[in-house]
């Protein structure tokens, strides 16, 4: 499908399927009748550029079987609607869940893409009424849409943030019920786990995960096993696009991606907690 097609550079993702789900995945196949962890998430997740990201880190340094179900600006959506996706990390070992932004997700507002959940479909009768100055066919991608939003209104903004986080907390229920106990979250940004007010950041709209608030982790807390915060370093931060595999014309996107230091240290945050829950699982 058009909509899936990645362009690549030197590096072959190896696109794959599982069961009936209609999102391609980043492979080789994983096996599904042996034990096995599961990983969904966006574009981190799923390690664009990088070759080794942190789940295929997880699968080496712990010998134990990893499906990468991450998807590119993949969002809630392309995973709760998804009953092959489901299936799978019910009957993983332990799902490691990234926290993706509240951006990502139809909404009372609008509607996005069921699987490239960074597309922008439609605005509702409702966000047009809000905004009635605004002709919502310009806008293809959700980020772009919501910078206008906020750039017209900040006040009337507030209204479409409380619509979307509400919608997150909703949405993230409905799916880590299906999922079942045995998940992880997980917070892979260079953005602070915090209730401050999401303006008040230095990248704004450009944030990652957007507008996901420590109060709305807390209310999760019952849903998880834990909430697993990596915070690359520094250090590894500045590392850029260093040892990382894409074109030339590709070279703008890789550089607003973690680096390959930040991955590394995704993996050595992830795996002492999925050791030690791993454990509880099989004593259970």
């Amino acid at each position: 499908m058009k909509h899936q097609t990645i362009e690549v550079g030197e590096l072959s993702y190896a696109p794959c399927r599982y069961g009936n789900s209609r999102m391609l995945f980043r492979g080789p196949r994983r096996r599904l009748d042996r034990p096995y962890l599961a990983f969904i998430g966006g574009t981190e997740t799923y390690g664009k550029f990088i070759e080794k990201p942190f789940p295929t880190l997880v699968e080496k340094s712990m010998r134990q079987t990893c499906v990468n179900m991450g998807c590119v600006n993949g969002g809630i959506d392309a995973f709760v609607n998804d009953p092959a996706v489901m299936e799978i990390c019910q009957e993983a070992d332990l799902t490691v869940v990234q926290i993706m932004g509240a951006n990502f997700l139809s909404n009372r507002f609008y509607s996005v893409h069921p699987r490239r959940n960074d597309r922008f479909v439609r605005a509702s009768t409702v966000l047009q009424a809000i905004y009635s100055e605004v002709d919502f066919s310009q806008f293809s991608f959700t980020r772009h849409m919501l910078g206008a939003l906020y750039e017209i209104s900040p006040e009337r903004f507030d209204i479409v943030v409380t619509e979307l986080r509400e919608a997150w907390i909703a949405r993230m229920k409905n799916m880590l019920g299906q999922i079942g106990p045995n998940n992880l979250l997980f917070w892979f940004s260079e953005e602070p786990v915090s209730d401050d007010h999401w303006s008040a950041r230095e990248s704004r709209l450009q944030s990652d995960p957007l507008f996901i608030t420590a109060k709305m982790l807390g209310d999760l807390r019952s849903l998880t096993k834990d909430v697993v915060v990596v915070r690359p370093s520094e250090t590894a931060l500045n590392r850029g696009t260093t040892g990382m595999m894409f074109s030339e014309s590709q070279e703008p996107s890789a550089s607003e991606m973690l680096s390959i230091a930040c991955h590394a240290e995704a993996g050595a945050g992830l795996i002492p907690k999925l050791r030690k829950y791993l454990y509880d699982v099989e004593s259970a």
